[in-house]
């Protein structure tokens, strides 16, 4: 044997089902595994441990070489399970011995070095335990039997631990427990964020604020964008009046957030259980009311940066209201409308005691449709014994607007038209990129066909549709009617097959869909951005005039209709801008619509936020 080695790796038996004994010795360039049909004498006060060389001169092997071998050796804190020390060329000593005497008939497999054991294997230690060694997990400090499926209750042999604890190491309960340490070690102020966060230059004031986000929801990497796009905005007013940085940092704060579970049966009798949020962001300016999205990659971060938005979006309306958001990681595609109603139902068991006309009402969002907003008011109406709430969608005998599909699509073109109206431009004869293709996107196609815009692109969740040569009202119906069936935009090509469609991307977002390097580019570019919460004006004007027993939407015309959303996207526009200027930001700036938009919001919301005192 070598002595040279600086570390010795332990290597994994891949025969689970049979007790054995394992020992290795070094043959050069592969490993020779001896293997038989008993339990190892020397296992019971043993460990696996690497030896550290203690000569200078020695050559370093790697520790994923496949020369690397095993010895058996001491572990200290084998004595009545007190750690007793022992010196290193003792245990080498000892380590040598037992594999020489073990002289019993064995079999001989050889096998090569396989270097994903090395960080399977390296957080595993044998220590005693109620007068028997067992292997256990450095990081979190468990023996084998605590990581594996036995019913029995047994221990069993050295390498059925040594699988219970690569399970145990590949799970997220370790993972966790490695990062923690790894940050503890290595003292970390700010843990790793998988979605990078683009850190822009603010002042002391605005930088504290963000610091202390930071340290309380390092991993919400959307709702940290979020907020960090806000705050880079009103920096002016932080600066201008000191007293709005206490109102900031308590508006920053969710008022309250529900994380519950959502068990259902499918119809093959299997149960299922998913996790439902809402958070109600501020109340502040009146009830709240935001959307339910029932999409895989809902979270709470997700949750917390759309009821933010949405509270800001509403506070930009006439009709002021609070901002509230939720939904579910529960995907509604491929499931049958037995088990969507199901879900909905058992969803809407734990929600409803948190809804109400005075204090949340839900709406719309990506997943949840006429069919879900159906199936969850049914159910608050059956637990809540009344007709009562409003559930903001498209069916008008439960209290939806018969227009309310068409408001954010045609809102959307109209605010676009308002914006370009003051550049001296119109949309007619302009190439437009759409986004999606559900009924909000084709409101959208709709309405800029009617302005003599050339819409190009549509998208789904496999990718987007790209038709060079424009979308005509032929074009519309055809995608309509594939949508209809739930079929893929692919099937688009076999009418048109000078048209394209690219997998797996999509050529725009809705709600912050640019991550903050991209925002960077476009500003660079000098390229003019609307925010979402502008530009949803129209939706949020329909949405709110529901709840208003003044008006009645069921009778409007479409004239009416598209009058009234004008007027909301006008007046929220001018606000806007008005509210950028007078803090000193430039119409000609190409954010000057963001930094308004949120001044004007954030305004509205403070103002309230100071005569209701600190609540």
């Amino acid at each position: 044997m070598n002595s040279s080695m600086d570390e010795i790796n332990l290597l994994r038996q891949h025969q689970r089902h049979q007790q054995h004994h394992l020992s290795v010795r070094g043959i050069g360039e592969e490993i020779d595994l001896e293997i038989d049909q008993c339990e190892d004498p020397t296992f019971s006060g043993a460990a696996l441990e690497g030896v550290t060389s203690h000569h200078p001169q020695d050559p370093v092997v790697p520790a994923d070489d496949h020369k690397s071998f095993l010895i058996p050796c001491s572990q200290p804190g084998a004595v009545d399970g007190q750690p007793q020390p022992t010196p290193p060329q003792a245990e080498e000593r000892a380590g040598m011995l037992r594999l020489s005497a073990h002289t019993k008939k064995k079999k001989k497999v050889v096998k090569k070095w396989r270097d994903e054991w090395a960080d399977t294997y390296k957080w595993a230690y044998v220590a005693v335990h109620d007068n028997t060694s067992r292997i256990f997990c450095t990081v979190c400090k468990e023996y084998g039997r605590k990581h594996r499926r036995n019913p029995y209750g047994n221990e069993g042999s050295r390498n059925m631990q040594m699988s219970a604890l690569e399970e145990h190491n590949n799970s997220l309960l370790h993972k966790e427990a490695l990062r923690l340490q790894s940050a503890s070690k290595e003292k970390v102020q700010t843990p790793e964020i998988e979605r990078p966060v683009c850190v822009k230059a603010l002042s002391k004031t605005a930088a504290s604020i963000l610091e202390s986000l930071f340290k309380k929801d390092p991993h919400e990497a959307e709702f940290i964008q979020s907020i960090q796009e806000v705050v880079h905005s009103i920096e002016p007013v932080l600066v201008k009046n000191s007293q709005y940085v206490q109102i900031l940092e308590r508006l920053l704060e969710p008022e309250r957030c529900f994380i519950f579970r959502v068990p259902w049966v499918d119809d093959r009798g299997e149960a299922h259980v998913n996790r439902g949020f809402r958070v109600q962001f501020s109340q502040a300016l009146g009830p709240c009311r935001g959307g339910l999205r029932f999409h895989p990659s809902m979270n709470l971060s997700v949750a917390k940066f759309l009821a933010f938005e949405q509270t800001l979006k509403n506070a930009l309306s006439l009709y002021k209201l609070g901002g509230a958001a939720g939904g579910s990681d529960f995907d509604p595609k491929g499931k049958s409308e037995i088990e969507v109603m199901r879900f909905c139902q058992s969803f809407m068991d734990e929600l409803y005691r948190y809804l109400g006309p005075d204090q949340d009402f839900p709406a719309e969002d990506v997943g949840v449709g006429p069919r879900e907003m159906g199936f969850l008011f049914g159910q608050y109406r059956r637990l809540s014994g009344h007709f009562q709430g409003n559930f903001t969608g498209p069916k008008i005998f439960w209290s939806g607007s018969s227009f309310r599909t068409e408001a954010t699509g045609y809102g959307l073109v109209f605010f676009a038209r308002v914006v370009l109206a003051d550049m001296n431009k119109e949309l007619k004869g302009l190439r437009c990129a759409i986004s999606g293709s559900g009924k909000i996107a084709m409101h959208v196609l709709e309405k800029l066909l009617s302005c003599e815009a050339i819409p190009v692109t549509v998208s789904d969740s496999e990718g987007y549709l790209f038709d060079g040569d424009g979308f005509d009202y032929v074009k519309y119906t055809l995608i309509r009617n594939i949508k209809a069936q739930q079929r893929s935009l692919k099937e688009y090509l076999k009418t048109f097959p000078r048209a394209k469609y690219i997998n797996d991307a999509k050529p725009w977002g809705s709600n912050m869909p640019c991550t903050g390097q991209a925002v960077d580019i476009l500003r660079k570019a000098k390229v003019h951005v609307a925010p979402a919460k502008a530009t949803a004006a129209g939706g949020v004007a329909v949405g709110e005039l529901e709840l208003n027993p003044e008006f009645s939407l069921m009778q409007w015309s479409v004239e009416d209709f598209e009058n009234k959303i004008q007027e909301a996207v006008k007046q929220t526009y001018d606000r806007s801008m008005k509210a950028a200027q007078e803090y000193g930001i430039l119409k000609e700036n190409p954010e000057s619509l963001v930094h308004g938009a949120n001044i004007s919001a954030f305004l509205n919301i403070a103002q309230a936020m100071t005569d209701q005192g600190c609540v």
